[in-house]
């Protein structure tokens, strides 16, 4: 059986990984291929729960250290319960977020340290890494800003920490794709919709060609 690909998408608030999930596992979906789309923390009910614990407005006494464990624990469980069976079958998997998001987040931008949260989340992931990533690269304040003209009705916990936090976010980001330039892909994210989709696709059609 051939061997499952492993995609991920990274970026800050608004730099538009939703959407460009949704496109890519419809183009390739027309292509006949086996795709799983899925999210972090989230994707089965198990890390569901522990993402709402996460982002609820009401945790803001949330230690940091808590916090990336709490998404290390969300992580492991979606992996085993269904990225790597997937991945087991040859499906392409598409995830919105996954280890990199807490390298940046909770490594860099909380300040506890890239190295020590990449320690904390080798061992829940097993080592096992994206084949692809695609870093949705955009100004803090454009990527927000896009929140509220879109009509954001739900306000989370991250919500709630200032555009400092948001610019340490991606100073950590360019930190983390300068730690894994093999897989790491750095795309403008504020572009059109239709020309990130396309630049997207160019770079996900290559990596299933060379994988």
């Amino acid at each position: 059986m051939a061997r499952g690909t492993f995609i991920t998408l990274e970026g800050g608030e608004g730099s538009g990984k939703s959407t460009l999930v949704r496109e890519l596992t419809d183009r390739l979906t027309a292509t006949g291929r086996e795709v799983l789309a899925t999210r972090e923390p989230g994707g089965i009910p198990i890390a569901e729960a522990i993402r709402e614990i996460i982002l609820h407005v009401d945790n803001t006494a949330m230690d940091p250290l808590t916090e990336a464990l709490l998404y290390a624990a969300a992580r492991r469980q979606h992996l085993a319960e269904k990225v790597l069976p997937a991945l087991e079958r040859g499906a392409v998997v598409i995830c919105d977020r996954f280890v990199d998001s807490s390298l940046a987040y909770q490594g860099y931008a909380r300040g506890l340290g890239i190295e020590s949260i990449w320690e904390i989340n080798r061992f829940a992931i097993e080592s096992r890494m994206p084949d692809l990533t695609l870093y949705l690269d955009i100004e803090p304040e454009i990527g927000l800003s896009r929140l509220e003209a879109g009509g954001r009705t739900k306000v989370d916990r991250l919500d709630l920490e200032g555009m400092d936090f948001h610019r340490m976010v991606r100073e950590g980001y360019r930190k983390v794709a300068g730690m894994f330039p093999e897989r790491f892909v750095t795309l403008d994210a504020s572009v059109s919709q239709q020309d990130l989709a396309d630049k997207a696709w160019q770079y996900l059609s290559d990596a299933l060609a060379r994988l």
